[in-house]
């Protein structure tokens, strides 16, 4: 499976998470990464450099892909460090200081993002989903007297930790339209399997199906397409979700997509049937398996989840005949 090309969608731990168990999969690995982030050291670097992408996802994916030699060590635990105190740099990462000189040097997204990697031993790619930093706008309802009211509310901080229920939600960009990094597009179809979540769903792993160049992309590669679901309903944002409502929303957001395989924890679906009407609804089977970590019930285990990944490659037919079709 060492040729097996394979891309990475999302942002935050729950692309963390994925990257961790497909470096175990495949040495040909690309991550593409959400820009929407506002929050944190990231929320902060955007207010005070104009037109920068926020490098908290971005980091925190090349350190999921970094080498584990001396070298490459040491520059990922610098990366991932962040200053203390009560000064102007306190809770800034210095990976996220780092990638923002870069791109004030070079200007080019994705050369920074190149460079960055080789400091680190990054194996595979680390590429941002848009090379212009966005923004995400919900539609919510049940903040007002009247449940139905539907508020619309602005930025990734502000949909994750709503109190409301998320509707629908959309992408803005500094020029109106969200446009898809080039080499990201490229790679979604060029790769042999392509993965979807787990993480924030509304904020992280939704955003790429709107921008219109990976929708694309997603819709129309060759490649086994395969979601994974998260663990637990997340506060705000998807609380009270069930697993098969987390395939609805896939479903309203980009209708044209299908996938091949949804991979589920056995001990979070507590009706398998749903879920299997649900993803027969992408065109997809359902995988259950453990792969929650044994000491953390919202955290996925890399080497179960890797293993599950490993059967669904072999399920599917990846590089060679699909006995699904």
């Amino acid at each position: 499976m060492t040729k097996l090309k394979a891309v990475a969608l999302g942002g935050g731990h729950g692309l963390h998470a994925t990257l961790s168990a497909l470096r175990r999969v495949t040495d040909d690995v690309t991550a593409v990464v959400t820009v929407a982030d506002d929050g944190g050291s990231s929320g902060r670097l955007r207010r005070e450099l104009a037109d920068l992408l926020p490098p908290g996802d971005l980091r925190k994916a090349m350190a999921a892909l970094a080498g584990e030699d001396e070298h490459s060590v040491l520059w990922t635990s610098l990366f991932k460090h962040r200053f203390g105190g009560t000064g102007a740099l306190a809770g800034h990462a210095v990976g996220n200081l780092v990638l923002a000189g870069l791109l004030e040097q070079l200007g080019d997204p994705v050369a920074v993002l190149d460079a960055a990697g080789k400091l680190l031993g990054v194996r595979g790619r680390v590429l941002p989903m848009s090379n212009d930093p966005l923004d995400i706008e919900a539609d919510v309802t049940g903040l007002d007297e009247d449940v139905r009211d539907v508020r619309r509310i602005r930025g990734q901080v502000a949909i994750a930790t709503t109190p409301g229920l998320v509707r629908r939600i959309r992408l803005t960009a500094p020029n109106g339209r969200p446009v898809g990094c080039p080499q990201a597009v490229d790679a979604v179809l060029g790769a042999d399997l392509v993965l979807l979540g787990p993480g924030s769903w509304f904020t992280s792993v939704l955003p790429h199906l709107l921008v219109p160049e990976l929708h694309d992309a997603l819709v129309r590669t060759r490649a086994k397409k395969v979601l994974v679901l998260n663990l637990v309903p997340q506060p705000g944002e998807t609380a009270g979700f069930s697993p098969e409502r987390h395939l609805d929303v896939v479903c309203e957001h980009a209708p044209e997509l299908k996938v091949d395989a949804v991979i589920a924890d056995v001990d979070s679906v507590p009706t398998p049937d749903r879920l299997t009407r649900a993803a027969s609804a992408l065109g997809a089977r359902t995988h259950l398996a453990r792969i929650a970590a044994p000491d953390a019930a919202d955290r996925h285990d890399p080497e179960a989840l890797a293993g599950c990944l490993r059967q669904v490659v072999e399920q599917t037919g990846v590089g060679g005949t699909d006995p699904w079709r």
